[in-house]
Formats: C-alpha cells, sequence, structure tokens
C-alpha cells in the first residue's frame, strides 16, 4: 500500500474534520434516521467530503458510506476492494458535545481492511495504517509515531466500555475477569485505537455496529498488532453478506490471554 495513498486519504479525513467543526461550533438541528439514530448537518458535510474526495483519488473504486443510499448485496457482491465510510462515527457524542467522535476511513480488499484511517476532530489526533506500513499516531503539529498494542499487566486489566452501550453483558465480563479492572468509557472507534495504542487492553462491544464503525479502526488495531474478533475469536471481514450489521465483537492486543474464558454470550 503506497504511502501517498495513505497521505492523501488522511488529507481527506482531516478536511472533513474540518467541516464538522463547522458546524460543531454553530446551534445544529437534529433530526432521526428511520433506526432512530441522530443525524446532523454534520454527518451530511463530512460525508460529501470525502465522497467527493475519493472519487477523485481513486474513480474507478466503489465507496459505501454510512450516508449513502442504500446500495444492494447484488451489487456490493461484486465488490473486491471498494472504500467504507463512516464521515461521523458517533453522532450521538457530537450532538452531546464530549469531543468523542471520530472520521472512520477504510479501504476494503477481499473482505479485509487494509487501510484504515481515524480523526478526532477535536483534538486533531489521527490514527492511521495500511498493510505492510504499520499503524502510526499523530499529533497536531507533530511527526506521526509508530503505535504498539501492549501484553496485559499481570496486575489489573483496563477495559475500554461505550459511553451509550453497555449494559449487563459488559458487567458480567468485568466481573469475571478474574482480577482488578480499570473501566474506561469513550465513545466512537477511539476505543478501539486505544487498545492499538497500547493504552487498553481490551473492549468488549455487547451492542449493535455496522461495518463502518469498525473498518478503519480494525486496520489500525490490526497493524499494531493486535485482534478484533467476533465472540469465537474469528477475524470481521467485510461485505460477506446482505446485512451491514457486526456481531458482538472483542478487540484486544494480547493473544496470549484466554479471552473465549471471559465471553458469556455471542450474537
Amino acid at each position: 500500500m503506497s504511502s501517498e495513498l495513505l497521505n492523501a486519504v488522511n488529507q481527506i479525513a482531516q478536511a472533513a474534520g474540518e467541516r464538522i467543526m463547522d458546524v460543531y461550533a454553530t446551534d445544529f438541528e437534529v433530526v432521526q434516521k428511520e433506526d432512530k439514530s441522530p443525524l446532523t448537518q454534520a454527518d451530511m458535510a463530512a460525508h460529501e467530503t470525502i465522497v467527493s474526495g475519493l472519487e477523485k483519488l481513486t474513480p474507478d473504486w466503489p465507496i459505501l458510506s454510512e450516508e449513502s443510499v442504500n446500495i444492494p448485496y447484488s451489487e456490493r457482491a461484486n465488490w473486491q476492494r471498494y472504500w467504507l465510510v463512516d464521515p461521523l462515527d458517533g453522532t450521538r457524542d457530537f450532538v452531546k458535545r464530549n469531543g468523542e467522535f471520530t472520521v472512520n476511513i477504510a479501504l476494503i480488499d477481499e473482505q479485509k481492511p487494509i487501510l484504515g484511517v481515524v480523526y478526532v476532530p477535536v483534538t486533531g489526533v489521527l490514527y492511521f495504517a495500511a498493510v505492510g506500513a504499520g499503524a502510526f499516531k499523530r499529533l497536531p503539529g507533530q511527526s506521526p509515531t509508530p503505535i504498539r498494542v501492549r501484553a496485559c499487566p499481570k496486575d489489573r486489566l483496563t477495559v475500554a466500555g461505550s459511553r451509550s452501550h453497555g449494559g449487563e453483558y459488559l458487567q458480567k465480563f468485568v466481573d469475571g475477569l478474574e482480577t482488578e479492572v480499570k473501566l474506561v468509557s469513550f465513545g466512537s472507534s477511539l476505543k478501539m485505537c486505544l487498545v492499538a495504542e497500547g493504552e487498553v487492553d481490551v473492549y468488549p462491544r455487547f451492542g449493535p455496529t455496522s461495518e463502518w464503525d469498525t473498518a478503519a479502526a480494525q486496520c489500525v488495531v490490526e497493524q499494531a498488532g493486535g485482534f478484533l474478533t467476533d465472540m469465537q475469536l474469528q477475524r470481521l471481514r467485510y461485505n460477506a453478506k446482505e446485512s451491514l450489521l457486526n456481531p458482538y465483537f472483542l478487540v484486544f492486543g494480547d493473544a496470549n490471554k484466554d479471552w473465549l474464558r471471559y465471553v458469556g454470550v455471542s450474537s
């Protein structure tokens, strides 16, 4: 995967982030989509910026965005390589103005994410990765630094949970870990990136997500040496079925720990 392509996608994600922040500074309107999830002008502004940028960059590759019109599986099934985009991951966090939302852009090839960019508009932090290139974090005004998952500490585990989705399954998972647990809550794909950079040991997701929610961060996690799997520890795949919903999943860095032992549910 060329560094030129990765750099170009980084720039597109940041441009989308600027559009999001323009709306963030206003008294924006919130409407509900058919699935009752929120939608704002920022979602659409970021969507338009990303789609326009990717179409210029790679005009022959299809784009599937959360804010796209519905594309039937009969058409998608023929795609080998395509862009998978969440223009604003964490719209609920955007509405709450807590800063924990991201721009997610992934390149999928043969059902696997081979390039991923996660940009945090409020802080300007950028996570990016590509197969063969590694995984990186860039702070505003600084050079990118490589990131890597960590081995689980012996005396305490740090577990990430969702601000909007947690519940009894998460509590059962935490209670079953048989060690001291520090539970941290974040919105959007930030939780997965924290695993990738070795700040968090595991993020169990017992709640609904779609493929655009995980693809970009999955690439970052995997290129940092970690894993994003279903509850049977099988790697998540993309565009492999008609539904775009993910199963419940785990994100972890240390494969030497028997995570299956602590999972009491599956989707």
